[in-house]
């Protein structure tokens, strides 16, 4: 079935009391509109179409940078959830299809619930996203008849009785597109907020003898967030469903309450992740590998068999390749780590490759930013590099070849050669024991004078 998306950004946040428009604060690393651009994505639409208004600037721009293609209708005023929708009129013009309201403030309706949605709507002209509610609340109530729905009614507006009803109006709405602006200029404001209410189609949708139905999903999918509180309860909440889907799919938790993931984490089964962990976005690990305690991943690939950390850091364009090994405090960036290599401790890699079953030692750095350019260090296969090594980048260390400790390399090394590249050591007998004497004179001096 041809599908559109539109998705409603345009609210100020009040409650959040932030500079930053509400659906651009971030669960799981990415923005609440993100989630749901993600989630409407699994429909392969036609069209998507973000509703903005406060903040579209930047709305613009995190929905643009997700999907290039987004379309971004700007509502100037707010006057409720239908004229919202009827901005994404004149974008969806000429569509031939069903139009699916989502909202990016709501980020957690699944694929599988809109999939749900858009095989009832084979079958009805609007379908609505219903939830059983354990404390309903002021949510808007879905006024049934067997499984035709009725109306919806506001909480604002809604009887004693109606308000018994614990069957809620989530707000996502799956409708023809030609229908759907059809039925919303018909919407009036003759509420008690005196705005243009997307629910109102449903009456007005049953005035003219059309079908209308709801699909159900559980409560916790319809989760919306308008405060900070509610920003924190959606962000555990995502992580204690992460947490537990990654280990009914096989992997292993020393601390699972104490290891955070992004939106987009794969992790392979046999994993085995060790408390205190933190997966930024971008992050795939595969099968086998062993993430050790306190160490920061983001934006990189780890092959089976790897080992990362304790305390490691891993930043965007990492590559590690399989039965790694990369140790406690060190950094890894924009650089790939062939098969079986070894980055054991306290090293920074950047904007490098290193070689298969290469050794970096202790405290070795690739100096790869001159101020201005980032450069590229190259170290071969089998390489040795000593213990507190500055690699000056551009600089190829070659297949085989070994560096000694504390040297600075400024120029390539060929191939299974050793280089040394630091001053010879001088030794002056004695010269300890006067400089000791030395300094202890002129410190008693000093306490003499004050």
């Amino acid at each position: 079935m041809n599908t559109s998306l539109i998705i409603l950004a345009a609210g100020k946040g009040t409650r959040m009391n932030s500079e930053l428009p509400k659906v651009l604060h971030p669960i799981a690393g990415d923005a609440m509109l993100i989630h749901a651009m993600a989630a409407g994505a699994s429909l392969d639409p036609t069209h998507t179409v973000v509703v903005a208004g406060h903040g579209a600037e930047a709305v613009t721009k995190a929905a643009q940078d997700y999907d290039e293609t987004a379309i971004v209708a700007v509502q100037t005023e707010q006057l409720g959830t239908a004229h919202a929708v009827d901005q994404a009129k004149e974008a969806l013009q000429g569509f031939d299809g069903t139009a699916i309201v989502l909202y990016g403030d709501t980020p957690f309706v699944s694929p599988e619930t809109l999939e749900d949605m858009m095989s009832a709507a084979e079958g009805a002209d609007v379908v609505v996203l219903g939830f059983q509610a354990a404390d309903p609340g002021r949510y808007g109530r879905l006024i049934m008849d067997g499984m035709s729905l009725e109306r919806i009614v506001e909480y604002k507006d809604a009887s004693e009785a109606e308000r018994a009803v614990t069957l809620c109006n989530s707000g996502v709405i799956a409708c023809k597109s030609d229908l759907l602006f059809d039925l919303i200029s018909q919407v009036g404001n003759d509420n008690a907020s005196g705005e243009y209410y997307l629910t109102d189609i449903i009456g007005l949708a049953r005035a003219r003898g059309l079908k209308a139905t709801a699909v159900t999903c559980p409560e916790a999918e319809t989760l919306g967030v308008n405060s900070r509180a509610q920003l924190a309860e959606a962000e555990a909440a995502f992580q204690a469903r992460t947490r537990a889907k990654l280990m009914e799919d096989g992997v292993t938790f020393q601390g699972p309450e104490t290891v955070y993931f992004a939106r987009d984490t794969v992790i392979g089964r046999d994993t085995l992740i060790e408390p205190h962990v933190v997966f930024g976005p971008g992050v795939t690990v595969e099968s086998g590998a062993h993430i050790r305690a306190f160490s920061h991943l983001e934006g990189c690939h780890v092959s089976r068999g790897a080992t990362v950390g304790p305390y490691a850091r891993l930043r965007p364009g990492t590559e590690l390749q399989e039965n790694t090994r990369i140790g406690n405090f060190v950094e890894i960036k924009n650089a790939t780590v062939a098969e079986g290599a070894k980055v054991n401790h306290l090293s920074y890699i950047g904007d490098a490759f290193v070689g298969t079953k290469a050794n970096i030692g202790a405290g070795t750095i690739t100096c790869n930013y001159d101020g201005v350019m980032k450069h590229h260090t190259h170290i071969g296969a089998n390489a040795f590099i000593g213990s507190n090594t500055m690699l000056v980048a551009p600089v190829q260390v070659g297949d085989g070849a070994m560096t000694g400790s504390g040297s600075v390399i400024t120029s390539d090394v060929e191939p299974d050669a050793l280089a040394l590249a630091r001053a010879p050591q001088v030794e002056k007998p004695g010269m300890a024991r006067k400089l000791m004497d030395l300094l202890k004179a002129k410190k008693a001096k000093q306490q003499r004078s004050s």
